[in-house]
């Protein structure tokens, strides 16, 4: 598998920061700035070092910072809304920031938007399904309906984003909580592991050299087109 080969180390890192995020949100519902942050900045430098040309093992990614910027504020954007309602916390956020930043470097913002994307909704069904398990085991469901009933009155009726997310802090102590960084973690690392995205991206200079052996190649193709039709030509005469 190509998952295996060095060069997509980028992807290694960033399904294990998911998984170290998940078992502390799990423990604490909590992940923390000191997870958060440097994932997100070191999603940074890594397009920082592309931008500057170099490599830290050939071929291990596309994206230059400003993909790595680019894909951390679309993480950004996907869960702010989520966020906004008090359906998770901010480490979740800022998570999702790091790894927005990791995949942009590495595919590229133009393939990595919608990588982070299709993660991010797998990660979204994924909580869905846990949150409906929860909700079956201990089968409050007028309480759960009302919750959502309140939740969907402030977003038409608040105001502005702050309020919403002002009333949905007041609210939290009553929630049955899930530690969304399971989900996310759910969603995030098994897209990297079963999808297409977890074929190493093609880089310019490979491109490049496999559009000249395909050149090359019906270059020669073309030379030996007259050498097999006059041979052709000879066996039908001989036929005849």
């Amino acid at each position: 598998m190509e998952i295996l080969s060095p060069a997509c180390w980028p992807l290694w890192f960033i399904c294990l920061a998911m998984i170290a995020s998940a078992v502390i949100d799990w423990w604490m519902f909590k992940v923390p700035n000191w997870l958060t942050f440097p994932v997100i900045i070191s999603g940074w430098i890594f397009g920082l070092i592309h931008t500057l040309g170099w490599q830290v093992v050939p071929s291990d990614g596309v994206g230059g910072i400003g993909d790595s910027l680019a894909g951390t504020a679309w993480g950004f954007a996907l869960l702010l809304p989520i966020y906004a309602i008090g359906g998770m916390g901010a480490g979740d956020v800022k998570m999702t920031m790091g790894f927005g930043s990791w995949v942009g470097a590495f595919f590229g913002i133009a393939a990595g938007w919608w990588h982070i994307m299709i993660a991010f909704f797998v990660g979204a069904i994924a909580g869905g399904i846990i949150g409906l398990i929860m909700m079956a085991l201990r089968g409050q469901y007028r309480q759960n309906a009302a919750h959502m009933q309140v939740i969907i009155m402030d977003l038409f009726t608040a105001g502005s984003m702050s309020k919403v997310s002002a009333k949905a802090k007041e609210r939290r102590p009553r929630w049955h909580r899930l530690p969304y960084g399971v989900p996310l973690c759910i969603g995030f690392v098994g897209y990297l592991w079963v999808a297409h995205p977890l074929e190493k991206p093609v880089t310019p200079e490979v491109s490049a050299t496999q559009s000249a052996m395909q050149q090359k190649g019906t270059l020669k193709l073309d030379k030996t087109r007259p050498e097999v039709a006059d041979a052709l030509l000879k066996s039908h005469k001989t036929q005849t």
